[in-house]
């Protein structure tokens, strides 16, 4: 199958500029990019009058089970938590995302879904996903995740999460504002225990990525070799170096914070998530600031289905990131190419290039002239076919 998306505005994430070109698709993967290409015979042309087009865009942090108002009740078996979940897929197309990492649901229903996409059961965004997160027993995420104490029992549940299937292994290195009872500065797991786990994770050629808002917590995840840190809220420039000379990637999440701020205790947010919001977000942004000026290798995530933030608000971390500095080129990198990097991707995807797959995210004005225009989705391309159109 042969489609030609002419008039439209391509942007190179690499270069950071901005050029008129047509692309052509052929079974999925990028052809030809460039002005006025002669359609071959028997195409389909897309006329995309003016629209730009950026590569797909990725979310590297949701909860693709959870619902984000809390005001709703949540389901309480699998069926109703995978019926949310699909939609909440079409939620990320319809924002231009054709791919997502999921940082923790229940039962394994991620691992399902991903799959059920590959193989065309389900329309949704590409997916990595890690099954159950690991914690200790009562720490942050314990209601959905695997409980464990120890380096050996830490041990056994990285290899239950990799015989399930998962690509990422999460951890929990410290508290965190959503479990009842812990807070976010306090360490959880160990650096042993998160080194076990890292160890199996690694030798079965999976990554690892830890919640670790806290200070020491961060220090013991960078010891234990993980790959990855979100949230990242009370970095230091020790931990700061630690990542650039270990080559550690940070996911900031910048939505969580600003959503259970904005809409507080009055929209039905527990009173204890919103002290401890407080207490943090202001450490949350200039962490991310510090990190990035210093170089840190910075991804995009919301943390999508925490309160007030939606699956289809991965646009709201880019415009929060322009708000922290970034320009928009530099915002629009962590959601493409550097996102790619993070996932391993970036031979196929995160850039519109000849031999890449055909994942677009097409919107009516130029989001590398105003940020805003991010949130204005028209079109969702994957693999060369339109899977959302406004």
């Amino acid at each position: 199958m042969k489609k030609l998306f002419k008039n439209g505005k391509v942007v190179d994430v690499v270069n950071k500029k901005v050029v008129e070109a047509d692309i052509l698709v052929e079974d999925g993967i990028i052809a030809a990019v460039g002005k006025d290409i002669e359609a071959p015979k028997n195409v389909k042309t897309v006329d995309l009058k003016g629209s730009t087009v950026l590569p797909g865009l990725f979310n590297c942090h949701v909860h693709i089970t959870s619902e984000p108002d809390p005001r709703k009740e949540s389901p309480k078996t699998d069926a109703g938590m995978t019926i949310q979940a699909i939609n909440n897929l079409q939620l990320h197309l319809s924002s231009g995302v054709t791919y997502i990492r999921d940082v923790g649901s229940a039962n394994f229903i991620d691992i399902e879904l991903r799959d059920a996409v590959a193989s065309g059961k389900v329309n949704g965004p590409d997916m990595q996903v890690s099954g159950r997160c690991i914690c200790m027993t009562g720490g942050h995420g314990w209601a959905t995740g695997r409980q464990a104490d120890g380096a050996d029992e830490c041990r056994k549940a990285a290899r239950e999460m990799l015989r399930a299937g998962a690509d990422w292994i999460k951890v929990m290195a410290t508290g965190g504002v959503m479990t009842k009872g812990v807070e976010p500065g306090a360490e959880q797991l160990t650096v042993e225990e998160m080194a076990a786990i890292v160890e199996e994770a690694h030798k079965k050629g999976a990554l690892t990525c830890t919640h670790a808002p806290g200070n020491t917590g961060i220090k013991n995840a960078l010891k234990a070799g993980i790959d990855c840190i979100e949230h990242g809220i009370y970095l230091d420039d020790e931990a700061i170096g630690t990542m650039l000379a270990q080559g550690s990637w940070l996911v900031p999440t910048l939505c969580a914070p600003h959503f259970i701020l904005k809409y507080g205790i009055a929209g039905g947010v527990p009173e204890y998530a919103v002290r401890k919001t407080e207490i943090v977000h202001d450490h949350h942004f200039a962490s991310f600031q510090k990190a990035y000026k210093a170089g840190v290798k910075c991804a995009c995530g919301t943390d999508a289905g925490t309160p007030y933030n939606p699956h289809n608000g991965t646009p709201n971390e880019l415009i929060l990131m322009v708000k922290s500095g970034l320009t928009p080129f530099e915002a629009i990198e962590t959601a493409t190419i550097n996102s790619a990097k993070l996932m391993g991707v970036e031979s196929s995807l995160g850039t519109i290039e000849v031999g890449k797959k055909a994942h677009f995210a097409i919107f009516r004005k130029d989001p590398t002239e105003d940020i805003q225009n991010i949130a204005d989705c028209q079109m969702t391309v994957k693999n060369g076919e339109i899977v959302y159109k406004k």
